[in-house]
Order: structure tokens, then C-alpha cells, then sequence
């Protein structure tokens, strides 16, 4: 998807993936920045260990609390902090690291395209409250939803969600655990989906599929999980995550040039690739 996206826009650029421990992030994004990389992607775990490890937060990353996406920056002529990209020559240093957060926006951005879901005045049932459920959570809240439930594994997690939700936004009403009533969307953040034989993320029992308009999970392989296929039967409109995983990436795209996301080429690569994978 991104070197697609690099490709229509003519940069000569790669973009790569290295397997990362989290006690060796520090020292990837360092070496990343003294190498004279551009900027970096940032997956489960690194996100929140990377809010302590760069030099400034935008205003993205320090309203979501999670760092998804990193910047270089080099100072122009005049001192002022530019994206290494934008320099004909290796930028002189020092470098910088400034963190972004490209996924709050791609989660609202994906329900509205994919399910036509307004979040203003919604009721949502949010499955997992970990960094992917945190951040839906606190962007639905933003957005205006009036009623959140949020179902985690761990309770301490969902509680931690819970009051960080009421922190920002205490006039949305806000429970742990299955709602009485329908709800107009439930998103699954968990990982329950992604290999072969995981049950379902929702309990049936509790909360049957039928009384949820809409069912998105973030999870983008396989493009059908067995919470989608059980939500289609049920009568539910589905999607699934690949939505947000283009809008999330055609955002750190603009971020590092500072130019317009070749969206369609990025949407076209990333299906292709996918396809060949489910091949």
C-alpha cells in the first residue's frame, strides 16, 4: 500500500518491516532517525511505549494517547522544524521525532464509508479495551455517541477505559458489560478472528447479534471472521477493518510528504495484496 503510494507519487522511497522488541524500540527509533529514515509505522505493543520515546506529540497523539505514526524532522534554513522528506539533502542535524496518531480518525472515518454510521447520538458496544478499543472508545465519545459498553476480558481494563472516557466526555453514558437494549453498532477490537477455530469475541448468550444494527471488526484477515459471517446471518450490515487500515495509512503517507494520499492506487494495492494472502 505505501510503496504503491510512494510510486504514483514518483518519490524514490521503500517502505519496510522490521520485528521490533518493545525493550528495543528506544533504540529502533533512534537508529531509525541517525540512518536518515524518513518516518516510521508503529504496531501492537509499540504504540503506547512509543508517547515516552519521541521528542514532541501532535496534537493527535496526545489527544488519543497513542503513537501510531513518527515523523523525522530536521530544522530549514530559518530554524524551523521541517519533515526530512522535504530536503533536496540530507537534513544537518540535529533530527527529531515527533509522533502522530493516523488511527483515531481512519476507525470513524471507515464506519461512516463502509456502514454509513453517524456516531452522534449512537449507542455502541465496543468488544475489547485494550490500546485498539481505547482509542475507538475515546474517538466514538469525541464524535458524540450517547451511550458506550465496553466488554473486555480484564475488568481493570475496561474500568481504565471507562474513566478516561468520563474524564474527556462525562456526558456520555458509559457501562461495563452487555447492554439490555440493542445498540446501533458493535466493533470488535479484539484479536478473536484471527486464526482459524477463535470463538467469537461477543457472547451470544448475553447479547444475541440480531439486536445490533451494525457490526464492524477491525480485523482485515480473513475478510470474513466468524463474528461477520454470524452478524450477516444474523441480518446486520458488516465490514470489516480494511477500511481503517488504508485511511490510517493514506494519513501517515500525508504526514511524512506533506502532499495529497494517491488514495485509489493505495486502496488498489492493498486489496491486490490481500487477495494474493487469502490465495
Amino acid at each position: 500500500m505505501q510503496n504503491a503510494g510512494f510510486a504514483a507519487l514518483r518519490l524514490n522511497w521503500q517502505y519496510l518491516a522490521f520485528d521490533v522488541r518493545p525493550e528495543d524500540l528506544g533504540a529502533a527509533i533512534s537508529g531509525a532517525r541517525t540512518m536518515g529514515f524518513i518516518g516510521l509505522n508503529l504496531t501492537v505493543p509499540h504504540k503506547l511505549l512509543a508517547m515516552e520515546l519521541v521528542h514532541c506529540l501532535d496534537a493527535s497523539a496526545r489527544s488519543w494517547g497513542a503513537v501510531n505514526t513518527i515523523r523525522f524532522e530536521a530544522q530549514d534554513a530559518d530554524g524551523a522544524w521541517q519533515p526530512v522528506g522535504s530536503f533536496a539533502e540530507p537534513p544537518t542535524p540535529p533530527v527529531r521525532a515527533q509522533g502522530f496518531n493516523t488511527d483515531a480518525d481512519a476507525i470513524t472515518r471507515a464506519l461512516r464509508e463502509d456502514l454509513g454510521f453517524e456516531p452522534r447520538g449512537a449507542s455502541v458496544l465496543v468488544l475489547g479495551a485494550g490500546g485498539a478499543g481505547r482509542t475507538a472508545a475515546l474517538k466514538l465519545a469525541h464524535d458524540g455517541v450517547s451511550r458506550l459498553f465496553l466488554v473486555n476480558r480484564t475488568m481493570a481494563k475496561a474500568e481504565q477505559a471507562r474513566n478516561e472516557v468520563l474524564r474527556h466526555w462525562p456526558r456520555v453514558a458509559v457501562a461495563l458489560g452487555y447492554p439490555e437494549a440493542g445498540v446501533d453498532l458493535i466493533l470488535n477490537a479484539t484479536s478473536l478472528g484471527l486464526r482459524a477455530g477463535d470463538a467469537l469475541p461477543l457472547d451470544t448468550r448475553q447479547f444475541p447479534l440480531r439486536r445490533a444494527r451494525s457490526v464492524y471488526d477491525m480485523i482485515y484477515r480473513p475478510a470474513e471472521t466468524p463474528l461477520l459471517a454470524a452478524a450477516r446471518a444474523s441480518g446486520c450490515r458488516v465490514a470489516n477493518g480494511l477500511g481503517m487500515l488504508l485511511h490510517q495509512g493514506t494519513r501517515s503517507l500525508e504526514i511524512w510528504t506533506g502532499r495529497p494520499a494517491p488514495v485509489e492506487a493505495m486502496r488498489r494495492a492493498l486489496e491486490q495484496s490481500l487477495d494474493r494472502t487469502d490465495d
